[in-house]
């Protein structure tokens, strides 16, 4: 009897503390929903319909002094271009590996200046960071960003607002391809998450910061040749977006070029 009340307790106790953990989890992360309405506008990206074999690449939270280098360096290896969102503060610290990403004909996306908690920031406080990481981004590329990523791929009203505000393209990652680098997987683990559920118009989510990332450096050296293997042309999200399946109502490029024109000072 005294068994089963001590039983009976332990599975309580462990249910409250699932419950609150869950609770507590809720109230860290931001909540998603909506996906098809916005995806249906064509304001937020998570994949691209394509009718080629490409796939982009792209790694968050840079630069890092250990970490960016060595990707580049592979992706030099493969002959292969991605994208790269970048943290202002980071860019900041480490100048010339931003200098460097551009020259070597990589896409620069902006990752906000101090990568806040977006459903946390009010829409003015939002755009005043973007527009700081912005800045330096064409101060030191002579390029602007048109790609924007919330952290924690966060989106809502606030965040689209905030891409119009600056002309940006919002872009998350295929579900399917967060490859959660991160979480010190193992490279193997990450590579074979990647090809397995490759498919034309993914945008596979990696990190080059945040700690550690000798996981997604040697993951890197894996992907690569098997995506090429396979046939896909890894692929900047410029070049992605620009090969989007000639499809009615695609608007996604249209408005990309629409957002260069009005950067350049056209109608």
């Amino acid at each position: 009897m005294k068994k089963s009340l001590r039983t009976a307790t332990s599975l309580s106790l462990l249910l409250a503390l699932i419950l609150l953990n869950l609770v507590l989890y809720r109230g860290i992360l931001p909540v998603y929903k909506d996906r098809l309405r916005w995806e249906s506008t064509g304001k937020i990206i998570w994949r691209v319909p394509v009718d080629q074999k490409l796939i982009a690449l792209t790694f968050d939270d840079g630069p890092s002094p250990t970490f960016t280098p060595q990707v580049l360096d592979v992706l030099n290896q493969f002959g292969v271009k991605a994208t790269f969102f970048v943290v202002g503060r980071q860019v900041e610290k480490f100048p010339a590996i931003l200098v460097r990403e551009a020259r070597e004909g990589h896409t620069v996306g902006n990752h906000m200046y101090t990568h806040s908690r977006v459903d946390k920031l009010s829409l003015e406080a939002l755009i005043d960071d973007l527009r700081r990481a912005d800045q330096l981004i064409y101060n030191l590329s002579g390029t602007r960003p048109h790609f924007f990523r919330p952290p924690d791929g966060y989106y809502d009203e606030k965040i689209v607002a905030a891409a119009e505000a600056l002309n940006y393209q919002v872009v998350i990652w295929t579900w399917s391809q967060d490859t959660r680098d991160w979480s010190n997987i193992s490279a193997r683990t990450i590579s074979e998450r990647v090809l397995q559920n490759a498919r034309p118009g993914d945008i596979i989510l990696m990190h080059d910061q945040g700690g550690d990332r000798s996981n997604t450096l040697e993951a890197l050296k894996l992907i690569l040749p098997g995506l090429l293997e396979k046939g896909y042309k890894p692929v900047t999200l410029d070049e992605l977006v620009e090969s989007r399946a000639k499809k009615p109502g695609n608007s996604v490029q249209d408005q990309l070029h629409a957002q260069a024109r009005r950067r350049a000072g056209g109608t």
